[in-house]
């Protein structure tokens, strides 16, 4: 037998419960929490499925064509943003698309209250800004410090208004859902909305300022098979617009900063670097806190003297053997020729002994 389709009161209802369920639970990181998380965004996930397939939202419509009983749906979107936000990830990036997915689900919910005209004139302008500075936004656009502690004082003063009204409002027999006045009960279903909207232009602010904080965070180290090709291409990845980077140290000789040879002619070195064994070990040494000095490995170091004239090729007996001489140079033979004449005049002029003349008689 086929399982009847359920409701979107029935789906809507017990996502509820599975949310309310993990309501003020801080840990966030184990297991059964996270399942808890995925299980009640499956179910709002299945309210959206149902809204979309009975079309019970229009953009031909106002508020007012909203049903009291239909109010609470047009929360779902804010629902799902606020779970995808409590997923757990194990890296930087996973975080970043954790983030950007509930952005996606944040719009689209302040979008769906745009079009029923929802939104306050105050909303209405917030909204407007992020539209045009999404990665940006904050609900605070002055910089002056005493100005921005008076914002954050008025936001959390109207945050703990609306939840002392609708505190309030839940608590009075006139508002209640079952068997209360319906303008009572709409009045109650449009100031939860009113409160979610301040939460979730604080949950935009929130995420921006996260991301900002992900982009200094530690990438993963570069696995051993990565070749070069690919090492120069990452970190040239996470340069910033500026041309700066530092996350990783790029080889000496790739580094675009770098112009002229390491070493003086007399091997002095012309700047800072630091020498290490191998590539292997450069990697290993990618998240060593503090400055991080140019790097090149000893294979570049002897690549670098060798280029400056350095290192001697051969050695051994090969070192001390006199080179052939060029019989069609003409000029070097004549100079070689002078000097051993001037070597054997002064020979004969200065016998040998003839300089000493202490203690003769």
């Amino acid at each position: 037998m086929a399982e009847e389709p359920r409701t979107l009161k029935s789906v809507f209802q017990e996502a509820e419960r599975k949310r309310l369920a993990i309501e003020g639970s801080y840990e966030m990181t184990s297991e059964t929490y996270q399942e808890d998380v995925a299980a009640a965004q499956r179910s709002y996930e299945e309210c959206v499925r149902i809204i979309d397939q009975i079309a019970l939202f229009s953009t031909n419509e106002s508020v007012e064509d909203i049903a009291t009983s239909d109010l609470p749906y047009l929360l779902v979107l804010y629902h799902i943003a606020g779970l995808v936000q409590r997923v757990s990830t194990s890296s930087p990036l996973e975080r970043n698309g954790i983030l950007t997915s509930a952005r996606e689900v944040y719009e689209r919910f302040l979008h769906l209250l745009d079009i029923y005209s929802i939104l306050s004139p105050q909303d209405s302008k917030l909204f407007a800004e992020y539209t045009e500075q999404p990665t940006s936004f904050s609900t605070i656009s002055t910089k002056d410090p005493n100005a921005r502690r008076n914002a954050k004082i008025a936001n959390f003063k109207a945050e703990k208004e609306l939840k002392q009204k609708l505190a309030y409002m839940r608590n009075s027999p006139r508002y209640m859902e079952d068997g209360g006045d319906e303008e009572a009960v709409r009045e109650l279903h449009l100031a939860n909305i009113a409160l979610s909207v301040h939460v979730t232009f604080q949950g935009l602010e929130s995420i921006n300022r996260e991301m900002e904080i992900l982009v200094d965070a530690p990438m993963p180290l570069i696995p051993q098979h990565t070749t070069i090709e690919e090492d120069v291409r990452r970190r040239k990845e996470l340069i910033d617009n500026d041309g700066h980077s530092e996350k990783l140290d790029t080889p000496l000789r790739l580094q675009a900063g770098f112009k002229g040879p390491l070493l003086s002619k007399e091997g002095k070195p012309l700047r800072p670097f630091t020498l290490v064994g191998d590539r292997q070990e450069l990697q290993r040494g990618v998240f060593r806190p503090g400055h991080n000095l140019p790097t090149m490995s000893i294979d570049e170091y002897l690549e670098e003297e060798r280029r400056r004239g350095g290192i001697i090729e051969g050695g051994g007996e090969a070192s001390g053997r006199q080179p052939e001489p060029d019989e069609d140079n003409m000029e070097k033979a004549d100079a070689e020729t002078m000097k051993a004449r001037e070597w054997d005049e002064f020979q004969e002029s200065n016998p040998r002994g003839s300089g000493n003349t202490l203690n003769r008689g």
